[in-house]
């Protein structure tokens, strides 16, 4: 799991500091890299040797919006639903931190090694989408 302590001005002009949470289980890993033929990180190594920018960048945009999600009080659940997703990704913390791994390729490299469960033997498709921002 990857915490992410963001500082963005909201919609109403103040600044807020969030602590923000990020995490793939290893079924979630597994699902994204067998529900795709030939593998997810084939895939993504594909459309970065085809330079295919917008698809790059929805791939991106779906593995961030995948990983976030909030921890329960008691820290047994870490709750995700396309609800919670859309309401985040409708924020400036959202946009601050796409823009973050966006330009910058080691938060990127960091981001995406944080949200891989160290028991999943870091999938294949990490070093594909690190390269990708690497590019």
């Amino acid at each position: 799991m990857l915490k992410k302590t963001i500082t963005y001005n909201d919609y109403n002009g103040n600044e807020r500091t969030e602590d923000l949470y990020f995490n793939l289980s290893q079924a979630e890993v597994m699902e994204m890299e067998m529900s795709t033929t030939g593998g997810l990180a084939e895939m993504i190594q594909k459309i970065v040797a085809a330079q295919d920018a917008p698809a790059i960048i929805k791939i991106f945009k779906e593995i961030i919006l995948k990983a976030y999600g909030e921890k329960s009080p008691d820290g047994k659940r870490f709750i995700k639903s396309d609800e919670i997703s859309k309401a985040f990704s409708q924020t400036e913390a959202y946009s601050k931190l796409f823009m973050e791994l966006a330009t910058d390729a080691d938060a990127a490299a960091k981001f995406v090694n944080g949200i891989v469960p160290v028991n999943a033997g870091k999938s294949a498709a990490v070093p594909a989408i690190v390269s990708v921002t690497n590019q």
